[in-house]
């Protein structure tokens, strides 16, 4: 006997793109759907046709794509009061979207018919009835969306429980019971579920909102007590808090509760799709993420990595390569022999006990001068090869000047100068920037590029400014961090100085020289965040 089948529904291109600061075009719909397929979810809810047409036009080429294992649904809501289903611009939207799935929500909640649809009870159910029975009748798969369920069964459980009724009587293929506040507690939903298996026949699915921070406990809950799909988004994408994480969801219900949700063996994909997504809407990952973030499987403490080079599950509660993720080791302040032995490791370095007691007091004593070396890991493998005799500049600064000039009423105008020396020819530059660091890094680049065309490939795609002494005012010491991309890895790289300049300077310099030393040794380096 199989393992019990959960149905995932994603709806990261509709619900997750309501979230702030999320917009995603066509093209990016497209892309991200292409990747939801590929990872395996059964159901991809691309948008509102009616309500955005942008919306439209995603459906009407997603239409033209070839799925593996998804379905394309298209969202809508019940039909207007004293508004027939066929004349329904929202319901006849659907039909012309091409999707042969139709999610439609409706009003369950007492209050919401009275005072947000203004119409009577009985007409809400009637809207219900209808528009599901209309949208099976053409021949779709009906996904009834039961809006503010778990607030509408707390105020009113009869009137509540009917709506789910009328749409089970019109023949809807699911009913998924929304907490759209996001309100809720487990116990609640649980006992909220196990109720309606008691009064309604058809297959049950949960969408949780995450305005408690228990979206993901409430899926798995209303799963224990019987729903066989669960709504949610990559990376918990939504509105106000968002909704609920599938990349928290799906590990959960494979790993730990013994469903099955993505076709064999690709869980393993759930990092990178997590990454991938977040690049696409161009976002920062959430390091702290669970079971994908980047943080998710570090270790700092040297305790902690001693016990887990002997035995890894004494610190994490699942390998992380089930998921896609990798174990990481930080080295800092805080760590031990223990800590650089496995970055060592990691790195193919062989280090003596005198190398390794040198080395872990240099790091200490940097990070006490202001370094950060966990959030730098490109920064930290330079330093130890430099400091191993395995590697050196294959260019020389002799020196770098910058110039800023600002005239009343102009903007600020900033030039650099660059002179370095590649073997024996001698280069002499300078560029212009946005600013200092700006027109450093140009005037770097176009002195290199012609002895190292990779660096045409990279760019700088974050800058961060940390003031680690705020008492000394604007000569206190500056800490820079510095995040660069050559379209398949990032690497970040720091600086520390009391001079903004020479910080920047610094954490670009090892920026250039780990893009470099990548495509000298071919290889993706274990410090790639990506």
């Amino acid at each position: 006997m199989g393992l019990k089948k959960i149905f995932i529904y994603d709806t990261t291109l509709r619900d997750g793109c309501q979230g702030e600061g999320i917009s995603l075009s066509v093209e990016d719909k497209l892309r991200v759907a292409e990747l939801l397929d590929h990872l395996g979810v059964d159901y991809v809810e691309g948008g509102w046709p009616w309500a955005n047409p942008k919306d439209m036009e995603f459906f009407l080429k997603g239409s033209k794509m070839k799925f593996k294992t998804a379905r394309l649904a298209a969202f809508g809501r019940t039909r207007k009061a004293e508004v027939r289903p066929e004349e329904d611009e929202n319901l006849q939207a659907i039909l012309q979207s091409g999707v042969k799935v139709a999610t439609i929500f409706g009003k369950t909640w007492d209050l919401h018919v009275e005072r947000a649809l203004n119409t009577t009870l009985e007409e809400n159910l009637n809207m219900i009835r209808e528009s599901v029975a209309f949208l099976k009748g053409v021949g779709l798969e009906v996904i009834y969306d039961a809006e503010h369920f778990f607030d509408g069964f707390k105020a009113n459980p009869g009137y509540a429980l009917e709506t789910l009724k009328a749409a089970a009587q019109a023949g809807a293929d699911w009913i998924v019971l929304c907490d759209t506040n996001g309100g809720s507690l487990p116990q609640e939903i649980r006992a909220a579920v196990e109720e309606v298996k008691r009064k309604v026949d058809v297959p049950l699915g949960i969408h949780a909102h995450n305005d408690g921070e228990l979206a993901v406990a409430n899926s798995l809950a209303a799963v224990e007590a019987g729903c066989l799909q669960v709504q949610g988004t990559i990376n918990g994408f939504g509105e106000r808090c968002g909704n609920a994480n599938l990349c928290s969801v799906i590990p959960n219900l494979e790993l730990k509760m013994g469903y099955t949700c993505l076709p064999p063996g690709h869980l393993k994909m759930l990092t990178s799709i997590s990454r991938t997504v977040y690049e696409i809407a161009n976002m920062v990952p959430a390091n702290n993420q669970p079971y994908v973030g980047y943080s998710a499987f570090a270790h700092k403490g040297g305790v902690h990595v001693s016990a887990v080079l002997k035995d890894p599950r004494t610190y994490e509660h699942i390998d992380p390569s089930w998921v896609g993720n990798e174990r990481r080791v930080l080295v800092s302040e805080q760590a031990g022999v223990s800590n650089l032995r496995y970055k060592a490791k990691d790195l193919e370095l062989r280090l003596t006990p005198e190398e390794e007691r040198d080395l872990i007091a240099r790091i200490k004593e940097m990070e006490y001068q202001g370094y950060h070396f966990e959030g730098a890991e490109a920064s930290l493998e330079l330093f130890l090869r430099r400091k191993l005799g395995l590697y050196r500049r294959p260019f020389e600064i002799e020196y770098v000047k910058t110039l800023v000039e600002k005239r009343p009423g102009d903007r600020a105008y900033a030039e650099a100068i660059v002179k370095l020396r590649v073997g024996k020819e001698v280069i002499h530059t300078a560029a212009e920037g946005n600013g200092p660091v700006n027109a450093m890094d140009n005037a770097l680049r176009k002195a290199l590029e012609g002895s190292f065309p990779v660096i045409k490939n990279i760019r700088l795609t974050d800058y961060k400014v940390r003031v680690l002494d705020g008492k000394d005012g604007t000569g206190a010491k500056v800490r820079v961090l510095i995040e660069t991309r050559d379209g398949t890895r990032s690497w970040h790289t720091v600086g520390v100085s009391t001079n903004i300049i020479e910080a920047s300077w610094e954490a670009l310099l090892d920026s250039i020289d780990y893009a470099l030393w990548l495509e000298a040794k071919g290889i993706e380096s274990p410090a790639r965040s990506t």
